[in-house]
């Protein structure tokens, strides 16, 4: 079957555009421009797969004047990987991304209260197997699903999958915004994925860049001062071509980065059934107004699902995220840097550990505008600063086990960077570091993961976790012991007893306890009676204990 298909490119001050294509024998086809600063034509294609690009006469200034540049179409949906052209589907006359029919849209998906967020690579998260060069797909992350599922895992967090060139990235350097990544597969094998994570009730978060993009992105080369500022307004913190979200184009009444981005989070929002985004650089990208209208747009288009937006802004603002602000949450930095200094050992700070389990106390309003997280794609993993401090085996397990409660138990969302749950020890850095699935077999490992599953089985269990209600009803800094306890209005509790110390504290007695009674030890898994207002504990060093009635 054929049909015309219709190309067209928003380029609203270059004189002249022209589309080129195998259709076409890569011989220049016209495209008249209109009013609305869109040039269009329309081509008569067969149904299947065909590969173009467009000509423009680019405004960019490290051009000459006028000069014909190819670029690929700035919304392509695909790329071919060889030839790095865009590629146009067509199915039945008509243009599509792809065939696949989506199974599980009716499936209920949690609330952002109850999410407990597993960040991973894709093409380092598994694939591969016995190839340590073997690079993952999306196929591969659905083999792990059930994994993720009996770990307790309700929400993943994809590093970005927009195209980029070459075999390996991290992907924050976008090149292609509406393009997935075909490292990982087809378009098609990602819905698969999103659409099994959705059927097994895991919500799919994606990481956005919107602050910047690649100095190859078709935008640089069309009119680049149209979409980006000329130049870095922050220097120290330039990643490439800066989106100018300030611009504003009187002549036709719109932003141009908006429109683009806009246009862009409506796509993966609406074609790939995403359910959160991760906004990176806010800092940088410094424009409440556009954060505030793009966070709005992307609700609008999620409708009456869960829709997440989460910023990482650092250092965090609590602004960011509170009544004025426009995001649902962000990244707590500041609960990893703290927290794992203390579990180190590099210093004792009562004060800063409560603000940090206490995100209010910082400024923050409530139990979903933090995410927080020991370990990231951007730092060291704690194995590996407690190895660089000399603290290794079982030792090294205690404390990440400590820091695992107090993730879990601390007020906001927790995060988890894939392998972080058996101990992987993987160092920082961004070429191929696929994490390492042997490490499971090993006792320590095992037990660090049953620790974790029971942690996020304890979180969905007892819904005190899921409020803002905290108290730190007991401090000790000789000892370096500090409890808290959570609570919800329904009567569930509980109380987090945890030692900073190299000392093992036999019998010890935790003063002012909430309630006299029974009360269930979690971690140890035995009952043991409180009463005149204290409990007596044995507390082991860099350990914490955790209670619940």
């Amino acid at each position: 079957m054929t049909n015309l298909i219709e190309f067209k490119l928003f380029a609203p001050y270059n004189k002249e555009a022209a589309v080129v294509g195998c259709f076409s024998d890569w011989q220049p086809i016209a495209m008249k421009k209109s009013d609305d600063g869109y040039f269009r034509t329309k081509v008569e294609l067969e149904d299947g797969e065909h590969q173009y690009k467009f000509r423009v006469r680019s405004l960019s200034w490290f051009l000459e004047p006028d000069e014909w540049t190819e670029v690929v179409d700035p919304y392509a949906v695909n790329i071919d990987p060889e030839s790095q052209n865009g590629t146009i589907a067509v199915k039945d006359g008509e243009a599509i991304v792809d065939t696949y029919v989506w199974q599980h849209d009716d499936k209920p998906l949690p609330a952002d209260h109850e999410l407990v967020v597993y960040e991973l690579h894709v093409g380092d998260f598994s694939g591969g197997n016995g190839d340590p060069d073997g690079k993952g797909r999306y196929e591969d992350v659905i083999e792990k699903l059930d994994y993720l599922v009996d770990l307790g895992i309700n929400a993943i967090e994809l590093m970005p999958i927009k195209e980029n060139p070459g075999e390996y990235s991290w992907g924050y350097s976008p090149q292609h915004f509406f393009a997935a990544e075909s490292n990982y597969g087809t378009t098609y094998e990602l819905k698969h994925l999103i659409d099994e994570c959705h059927g097994k009730g895991i919500r799919v978060i994606v990481d956005g860049i919107y602050n910047h993009s690649n100095t190859e992105c078709p935008l640089t080369q069309i009119d680049h001062d149209y979409w980006y500022h000329h130049s870095p307004t922050d220097p120290d913190n330039s990643w490439g071509p800066e989106f100018n979200y300030e611009k504003y184009d009187e002549n036709l009444d719109i932003k141009p980065a908006w429109k683009y981005i806009g246009d862009n989070v409506s796509f993966w929002i609406n074609e790939y059934h995403i359910d959160g985004i991760r906004y990176d650089a806010t800092r940088q990208i410094n424009n409440y107004d556009f954060l505030h209208w793009i966070v709005n747009k992307a609700k609008e288009e999620a409708g009456m699902k869960p829709f997440i937006n989460v910023a990482e802004n650092i250092p965090e603002d609590p602004s960011i995220t509170n009544v004025d602000g426009p995001m649902d949450g962000c990244w707590h930095y500041s609960f990893y840097a703290n927290v794992t200094a203390q579990i180190c050992g590099d210093r004792y700070d009562a004060e800063e550990l409560k603000d940090m389990i206490d995100c209010k106390r910082s400024g923050f309003m409530g139990a979903t505008n933090v995410v927080n997280y020991l370990s990231n794609h951007d730092h060291r993993r704690v194995m590996v600063e407690l190895g660089n401090r000399g603290i290794t085996g079982k030792a090294a397990f205690k404390r990440v086990k400590l820091g695992a409660v107090l993730m879990m138990t601390a007020v906001g969302i927790p995060m988890m960077w894939m392998g972080q749950e058996f101990g992987d020890y993987n160092p920082l850095n961004q070429e191929a570091s696929k994490i390492d699935w042997t490490l499971l077999a090993g006792d320590l490992n095992q037990h660090l993961f049953a620790h974790y599953k029971g942690l996020i089985g304890l979180r969905k269990n007892n819904h005190a976790l899921y409020t803002e209600n905290i108290e730190f009803f007991h401090e000790d800094p000789e000892s370096k012991v500090i409890a808290y306890v959570r609570w919800n209005d329904q009567g569930s509790r509980v109380v987090v007893v945890a030692n900073f110390s190299d000392q093992y504290l036999a019998g010890y007695a935790v003063p002012n306890f909430p309630a006299d009674g029974t009360w269930h030890e979690w971690t140890g898994n035995y009952d043991l009676e409180s009463g005149n207002d204290q409990i007596l504990i044995d507390l082991p060093e860099y350990e914490a204990q955790v209670f619940v009635q």
